[in-house]
């Protein structure tokens, strides 16, 4: 499957994406994701999401890029042939860095975070949390950043649902029994 994006036309189609038409598309400046098949435009996030998206991952960079590589987006990650994202922050363990190829992610991060903006409420609770439970990220964060509060989730089981394990409020400190290197005070890690 060759995964770099050119400058050809898509074909035009409602339905039916791969991978492969994702990356047949012109770069025109807008960041795209495949779900289900249906290519979807992804909003432009705002000011206040940038700077406590670049505040998080400086935190979890700071603490825990010994053993995790930490990427942030724009990047894709290609969950199955009909199936792509673009998470806010994510982590791969060093021991498997070998999904990361030149040009996307390919498989399940060992974290996915994706940060709440009024635009993306029912993408992130809903339709990426189902998206990222179906394809084994074994632990997935939505900050919400108005509320100050990260809401933790975790696979237990494969092919089912998360569970919701942990809500962190502005003074709790966050912790993870997959990631032992976090470790900070929630109104720490991603004020503005």
């Amino acid at each position: 499957m060759d995964h770099k994006k050119s400058n050809k036309k898509p074909i035009i189609k409602e339905s039916g994406w791969t991978v492969n038409d994702y990356y047949q598309l012109p770069e025109d400046g807008n960041q795209y994701e495949i779900i289900k098949g249906i290519l979807d435009l992804k909003p432009s996030p705002t000011t206040t999401h940038q700077l406590v998206s670049h505040r998080l991952e400086r935190t979890l960079t700071d603490a825990c890029e010994n053993e995790y590589i930490i990427m942030y987006a724009p990047i894709d990650v290609i969950l199955s042939d009909n199936e792509t994202r673009q998470p806010d922050i994510l982590m791969i363990n060093r021991e498997r860095e070998h999904i990361i190829e030149e040009h996307a992610i390919v498989g399940p991060p060992d974290l996915v975070i994706e940060i709440l903006s009024p635009n993306t409420v029912k993408r992130d609770r809903v339709i990426k949390k189902e998206s990222y439970a179906l394809f084994g990220v074994p632990e997935y964060w939505i900050v919400d950043y108005h509320h100050q509060v990260i809401e933790q989730y975790v696979l237990t089981t494969k092919g089912k649902p998360y569970e919701l394990h942990h809500v962190f409020e502005a003074e709790d400190t966050v912790t993870s029994e997959r990631f032992p290197c976090v470790s900070f005070i929630v109104k720490d890690g991603i004020r503005k």
